[in-house]
């Protein structure tokens, strides 16, 4: 059986206090959007927002240096389109104004003088230190999973606990991946906040062979291993040359009403995923 696709836990002894991601709620009263408003009131609309003294700065040296992008920006967020889970309008906002990017992780301009082997012992290194989960995935690994997840966007995965298991939706809105407990997206919708997202970065795919990835998480709902958990279940999933593996992610995008929470169970026991999770049997792992 391939090695589990993420390399490292990054697990420190005892995970760092880090605050929530954001909280949603609605941007503008549905009513009355940015779209509706006309020309000329898109900053009117956004000092409504609660987090708008937050970024007042951000806008107005955005708008400032660069009117394009200011404008490109405002009109994003007009558009009508479906929220992936774990999305509201104010979680788009905050999106658009603080889009994370490899530039603001790496140099990359730098980095492409190195072969892939060193960038990925550089993305390593720096990650190690850290409580998250990070890979340097093979561009056609990547391959395979991006063109799996634009017919399959969405999955349910299941994280073993001390008696039994969690289910968590997870969905993916351009290249990232978000993560939402099922009991959340049950009771809150459209509105439950992410618990879990993996950054995926294609920017060196071509010239280098490789994806990088990293990820931001909730600590007040999943600890290091535990979003390691369902990392690796992404590769188990969507990148498996097992046909019945990934007919269950067909099923439950295309067929939901055939499709069965037991038989995740039954693929992640059978990886070993799950037997990796369970209380008394979670090692404290090297990269690998």
């Amino acid at each position: 059986m391939a090695g589990p696709l993420l390399q490292g836990y990054g697990l420190a002894a005892a995970l760092r206090s880090r605050a929530a991601l954001r909280p949603l709620g609605l941007l503008v009263p549905p009513s009355r959007g940015v779209a509706d408003l006309g020309p000329g009131h898109g900053e009117a609309a956004l000092e409504e927002n609660p987090f708008y003294g937050k970024y007042r700065h951000k806008i107005q040296e955005l708008r400032r240096s660069s009117p394009d992008v200011f404008e490109s920006r405002m009109e994003k967020r007009t558009e009508v389109k479906k929220q992936p889970v774990g999305y509201s309008n104010q979680g788009e906002f905050i999106r658009c104004m603080e889009e994370k990017t490899l530039d603001s992780i790496l140099n990359v301009e730098m980095v492409k003088e190195k072969s892939a082997e060193e960038i990925k012992q550089i993305w390593n290194q720096y990650f190690s230190a850290k409580d998250t989960v990070y890979a340097v995935i093979p561009a056609e690994k990547f391959d395979l999973i991006w063109e799996r997840a634009q017919k399959c966007p969405s999955f349910l995965y299941a994280l073993p606990r001390k008696e039994g298991y969690e289910f968590f939706v997870g969905q993916w809105s351009g290249t990232e991946l978000h993560f939402t407990s099922l009991i959340n997206v049950q009771t809150q919708g459209e509105t439950a906040p992410s618990q879990l997202v993996l950054y995926h970065f294609p920017d060196l795919q071509k010239e280098k062979g490789i994806v990088l990835m990293t990820a931001e998480m909730d600590s007040k709902f999943l600890v290091v291993h535990e979003a390691q958990c369902l990392a690796n279940q992404v590769q188990l999933f969507y990148a498996t040359d097992r046909s019945e593996t990934y007919e269950l992610v067909e099923t439950f995008n295309h067929r939901s009403s055939e499709f069965k929470y037991m038989s995740v169970i039954a693929e992640l026991e059978q990886s070993g995923l799950g037997r990796e999770l369970r209380p008394g049997q979670i090692s404290d792992k090297s990269q690998s």
